[in-house]
């Protein structure tokens, strides 16, 4: 039977950490220079409606260092943009590749694709998850400081895809969370409430969020489609910015992870950014090998 990821939720515990498992592996090989071809003649279909840049580099070198072929179809090359209905798009993709990656603005195009598609549909990005970019911040966390459920991860920020899955990750590890926001910019409420059940925290004061944290994340106060919103993002994103006075608050180890692109001077300090530069570009990189053991496991179905 076909899977997808659409979101964290859809994996178990057991799958993540064997998907990590895997990665460590991957990245190990190619970093010796071990060829590891699985995946060759098979396709990959990788449609884009947002913008990218770690996305389709990461997938598309990942499905050639497994010997299989990335398909580009931007917003403008499908029929989906002249109102082609998302299912016949599934289905005939389905014909011709062997599984799909889909970054866009809507939740319910990648579920409605997943559906209709009888080959696995994976999540690049939509406003409401970015599973892919989780999964590859808790194995750089794993590498880093060892094993993610001992330790207090937080989230400064917006509400958004990012964080919503940060939730996700914590209700299937168990790890402590703790998520500071700005009143009337917190994830989703339904989320909140699965949360409330596995100890996560939300606050309103980044400082208090921080406390013991072994781990701080951020993303841009302003995504894809909010720039009308840009101002009063940022009146309201003030006191939310990672800065040294913020990691003083935090214990003394603690690391930073940004899912870039980064914004310098808002949601983090250009002194702090560089001083974490070589974590936040090895998070970048990961994306790399975490997609290669999503995309083997994926496709190959074991």
């Amino acid at each position: 039977m076909k899977r997808d990821f659409t979101k964290l939720l859809d994996i178990s515990t057991d799958e993540c950490l064997s998907l990590m498992e895997r990665a460590k592996e991957l990245k190990k090989m190619r970093k010796e220079g071990m060829e590891h071809q699985p995946l060759k003649g098979r396709y990959l279909a990788m449609i884009f409606e947002k913008a990218s840049t770690r996305t389709r580099i990461s997938f598309e070198v990942g499905m050639r260092d497994l010997g299989g072929h990335a398909v580009l179809l931007n917003k403008g090359d499908t029929q989906i943009g002249r109102g082609e209905p998302i299912q016949d798009t599934a289905r005939v993709l389905s014909r011709y590749c062997n599984a799909i990656m889909i970054r866009t603005y809507g939740q319910d195009v990648v579920d409605e694709l997943a559906k209709w598609s009888s080959v696995p549909v994976i999540n690049g990005l939509t406003d409401l998850y970015h599973p892919c970019q989780i999964l590859s911040d808790l194995f750089t966390i794993w590498e880093i400081k060892g094993d993610v459920r001992d330790l207090k991860i937080v989230y400064i920020g917006d509400g958004n895809n990012v964080a919503n899955s940060w939730i996700e990750a914590s209700i299937l590890l168990g790890f402590k969370f703790s998520i500071a926001t700005p009143k009337g910019y917190e994830p989703l409420p339904y989320l909140l409430d699965k949360a409330e059940k596995s100890g996560i925290k939300l606050f309103n004061d980044p400082f208090e969020a921080v406390k013991d944290a072994d781990v701080i994340n951020t993303d841009v106060w302003v995504s894809m489609g909010q720039e009308k919103e840009q101002e009063a993002r940022r009146r309201a994103f003030t006191s939310y910015r990672i800065d040294e006075g913020l990691l003083r608050a935090a214990r003394e180890d603690v690391i930073v992870l940004h899912c870039l692109p980064a914004h310098r001077g808002e949601e983090i300090t250009g002194d702090v950014f560089e001083r974490f530069q070589d974590v936040i570009f090895t998070q970048a990189e990961n994306r790399l090998h975490v997609q290669k053991a999503l995309l083997e496991w994926l496709i190959l179905n074991k």
